[in-house]
């Protein structure tokens, strides 16, 4: 049997296992995955972080996907190249925000949904859009912010659809 990982990146002010991420690691684990967080805490800089992440994922073996809110979706796609995840699941993902390296354009070679806030007050829904677009992604836009609490089961049920897609 394939040992299936899901490693969760969390967004600079937040935390490794803050609601978002709690959330769907349930989710992942009810589905068969192991759920994993990789703390980031007192690392500032995005390719630090990236290099935290492609860390991690050597020391596991199996599929991987890759889970990432705000900064720590674009920890995500940065360490694509590195992990080789058979997913990307995304939710306000700062990719193009000034201040960051930029992310290496083409396709990712994986699937990617993303997940954004209409009202989103840090990282622009248009950004998803750009990336989405570009990648050929399952893109939801969704009535919320930037945290996307209020969305959490919606969510939570398309984190579901993700996993049991993959695994088709």
């Amino acid at each position: 049997m394939i040992q299936r990982h899901v490693i969760f990146s969390h967004g600079q002010e937040s935390g490794p296992w803050g609601l978002k991420i709690s959330a769907l690691a349930e989710v992942a684990r009810s589905a068969g995955h192991e759920a994993h967080s990789v703390d980031y805490r007192g690392i500032r800089d995005p390719l630090e972080r990236v290099t935290r992440l492609a860390d991690f994922c050597k020391g596991l073996t199996g599929e991987l996907l890759l889970a990432g809110s705000s900064l720590g979706g674009y920890v995500s796609v940065a360490c694509t190249a590195l992990a080789r995840p058979r997913g990307l699941f995304l939710m306000a993902p700062a990719l193009y925000l000034r201040g960051l390296p930029p992310l290496t354009e083409g396709p990712l070679g994986c699937q990617v949904t993303v997940v954004h806030g209409w009202g989103d007050e840090v990282v622009p829904f248009s950004d998803s859009v750009r990336f989405a677009q570009a990648q050929h992604a399952c893109l939801h836009l969704l009535q919320s912010d930037h945290r996307l609490h209020d969305q959490m089961q919606l969510i939570q049920r398309l984190f579901e659809h993700f996993l049991f897609a993959l695994q088709s």
